[in-house]
């Protein structure tokens, strides 16, 4: 059900709307209207009517959070940032955070909140300086507080919680493979689960590899069963308390993935209410 309800609840909609069709509520000139600062950074706070969306992807592990995102990124014309990438682009540069986050990579420690928002609010501001309107945040925030710290760096207009039975993203995550050689990720789990007791069906058709690829497919080192039903034991205790934060505030959308790209694509725009703009942008193409 939560699929097929357009997201409306937002006040904020019919702003958010307006940015996507008009060329003006991005421009590089809007005016500040408040500045939140988070140590040396300082992130310009802009009324929604005059940035593009700032929305956050939240889903258990294996969901296609980034998928998801990165294709509504290049629909909307905003950032896709992921936390996880901005922690590799740190540790790959000679920044001055590299040093010490080798040595919590290497003794296998978690990145301390700090951190993370951090590197966030840097990426944000170099973002800013660059001209660049609103983002889709992708891993972050985690926890209550982590959300707690992100509003006290940016404003966030809508969180899209992505939802998948813990079954199915048990078999998505098995079915997860790598080409050895080429590096490329594929899935051949092939997804048809029955519709029972109100449930709806969800078919998931396999991403295989070209047949270069076939004799060099390894599995991931931790994507055995125990392992993946232990990291979404962990995720769901840490994200229900998230997931009622950010319900309470009126921010969150649950949207129940119906299948594949093929299915959900369609029925995520129109509960996001851009399946409109899809087509005028797929007619502008």
């Amino acid at each position: 059900m939560a699929a097929m309800t357009r997201f409306a609840k937002l006040s904020t909609i019919s702003h958010i709307r307006r940015c996507l069709y008009s060329s003006t509520c991005v421009a590089a000139e809007s005016s500040p209207h408040e500045t939140s600062p988070f140590g040396n950074y300082n992130i310009t706070r802009r009324d929604p009517s005059e940035r593009n969306v700032q929305w956050v992807f939240l889903g258990s592990p294996g969901v296609g959070k980034g998928t998801y995102a990165s294709r509504l990124s290049n629909l909307l014309g905003v950032p896709h940032i992921a936390t996880g990438d901005l922690v590799r682009e740190e540790l790959a540069s000679s920044g001055p955070l590299s040093k010490q986050l080798t040595e919590i990579v290497n003794q296998g420690k978690l990145v301390s909140d700090e951190t993370i928002i951090s590197l966030l609010s840097k990426r944000l501001e170099a973002g800013e300086a660059k001209g660049e309107s609103g983002f889709i945040l992708d891993g972050f925030p985690r926890t209550i507080n982590q959300g707690e710290i992100l509003e006290g760096v940016t404003d966030i207009d809508l969180v899209v919680n992505l939802r998948l039975p813990e079954s199915v993203l048990i078999e998505k995550c098995l079915g997860r493979r790598i080409c050895s050689q080429c590096g490329k990720n594929f899935n051949v789990a092939s997804i048809n689960v029955k519709g029972q007791n109100g449930s709806p069906a969800i078919s998931m058709a396999p991403l295989l590899p070209p047949t270069s690829c076939m004799s060099k497919l390894v599995s991931r080192s931790d994507d055995t069963e125990e392992v993946v039903k232990e990291r979404l034991r962990i995720y769901n205790e840490k994200s229900q308390p998230l997931e009622d934060y950010y319900r309470n505030q009126g921010k969150l959308m649950e949207f129940d993935l119906p299948g594949g790209i093929p299915e959900s694509w369609p029925k995520l725009l129109e509960a996001l209410n851009l399946d409109d703009f899809d087509e005028r942008q797929s007619v502008a193409a």
